[in-house]
């Protein structure tokens, strides 16, 4: 059954209902629902509260904490059958549009900031694609995440006599050897499945390229799934994961990065998120580690983007202040101040062709200006990992195989992607 129609069908009590209008105080009272709880996130989303309230509206918030969002999709999901959504959500990818097709999300509010600030010039159009249903934005952009980096201590990698960065798989598998003959672990990973899938659409990127990539993790085309480049690809996750943290089964993502830190491992893929961690540590970026594409993938841009969604009200004041949300979100300030703490980088064309007069580090500079030529060539690619390629069944099939095939000894690589395209049929 297609995602849309399925959040429809849970949907379907909103009718029953009539849509709550939250209190008018002062010009307007906005509830956001929003799973930024981190230190850098929750600093970030406090700067925008403190510059929403002198605008004077209130801004009511609604962080919930865990599961990477999972816990908010399900508190958000409850409060719309109950008829009682949140003036502004948390919410991304093509979820966006599955929500929208239920009628909740509203086309209209968002016409004349879209049209006075120009979003449509200001915005990549895959990104402002992504924020529209049926030609109207119903969702504001807040950064831009790239999932395929490699993040390497380079102190690390002088003791155990390797001299650059690796930029093929093959350069890899030699820099990681000598890690592991060093004492150092090659690459830090911690054993969750969206972790094992982050690692896996990294080498399909390497291995198919671009195009290939879409057609198989996007487009999701049984020839590709199934076809000698994903297995060549499998074959290469294999040996990719064989240098994997043997102690990381399980293990939080950032507990594995403390340990590239820390000089116990000498590498980690994982999206720019994990450049935080470095800043926390008071690490400088190109001195103290080393970020650059994955291994064969500098031509390639896994994206992940952060995003608003605004929900139908029955209050003027709330509209008023969803419509200012907006304007703040896109605004340069918090733009900076937001992916400074994220690791991230802006959604701004203009930030992103200057990066440097905006004050930010050597792995954003490298980030942006690689954004701004992928978006030209078809290297920009949404992140099937990270719930922008594709529907959240789809993205658990894969999940599903690409974990256990990467825990099973014995798994062949030609039998994994028939697996694959089976599990993906089912899912659909």
């Amino acid at each position: 059954m297609n995602a849309a129609l399925r959040l429809a069908g849970a949907l379907s009590l909103v009718s029953l209902f009539p849509l709550n209008a939250l209190a008018a105080d002062a010009k307007g009272t906005v509830e956001v629902v929003h799973w930024w709880t981190s230190g850098g996130e929750k600093a970030a989303v406090d700067v925008l509260k403190a510059q929403v309230e002198k605008d004077g509206f209130i801004w009511k918030d609604g962080a919930v904490a865990g599961g990477g969002g999972a816990t908010a999709m399900t508190v958000l999901k409850s409060r719309a059958v109950a008829g009682n959504p949140p003036g502004v959500a948390q919410i991304k990818g093509p979820d966006i549009q599955d929500w929208a097709a239920t009628g909740l999300l509203d086309t209209d509010v968002l016409k004349d900031v879209a049209k006075e600030e120009k979003w449509d010039s200001l915005l990549d159009k895959k990104v402002a694609d992504t924020m529209k249903y049926e030609g109207d934005y119903v969702a504001v952009p807040v950064n831009i995440h790239r999932i395929n980096w490699l993040w390497i201590n380079p102190e690390v990698f002088k003791k155990a006599g390797i001299d650059q960065p690796p930029t093929t798989l093959e350069q890899f598998y030699a820099a990681a050897d000598k890690l592991k003959a060093a004492g150092f672990i090659p690459l830090a990973h911690g054993g969750q499945p969206w972790q094992d899938s982050t690692v896996f659409e990294s080498v399909v990127l390497s291995v198919m390229g671009a195009e290939g990539y879409k057609k198989a993790l996007v487009d999701l085309d049984k020839g590709a799934l199934t076809g000698p480049e994903m297995v060549k690809a499998l074959t290469e996750l294999k040996k990719v994961a064989s240098y994997m943290d043997p102690d990381g089964k399980g293990q939080d993502w950032n507990l594995e990065a403390a340990k590239v830190i820390n000089g116990k491992a000498g590498m980690q893929i994982m999206g720019d998120w994990a450049k935080s961690e470095w800043t926390l540590a008071n690490k400088v970026a190109g001195k103290d580690y080393q970020c650059v594409p994955f291994p064969g993938t500098a031509q390639g841009f896994l994206y992940n983007i952060d995003s608003l969604v605004v929900f139908k009200q029955n209050d003027k004041g709330t509209a008023a202040g969803q419509q200012d949300i907006a304007r703040k979100v896109l605004g340069q300030d918090f733009q900076k101040v937001f992916s400074t703490n994220k690791g991230s980088i802006p959604v701004r064309n203009d930030m992103l062709a200057d990066m440097g007069k905006y004050g930010f580090d050597a792995c954003a500079q490298t980030s942006a200006k690689d954004f701004l030529a992928d978006a030209k060539t078809g290297g920009l690619q949404p992140s099937m990992a990270h719930n922008m390629a594709t529907t959240l069944a789809v993205q658990g099939a894969f999940f599903d195989v690409v974990t256990n095939y990467i825990n099973d000894p014995k798994a062949d690589p030609a039998d994994a992607a028939k697996k694959l395209a089976a599990a993906i049929t089912a899912a659909k």
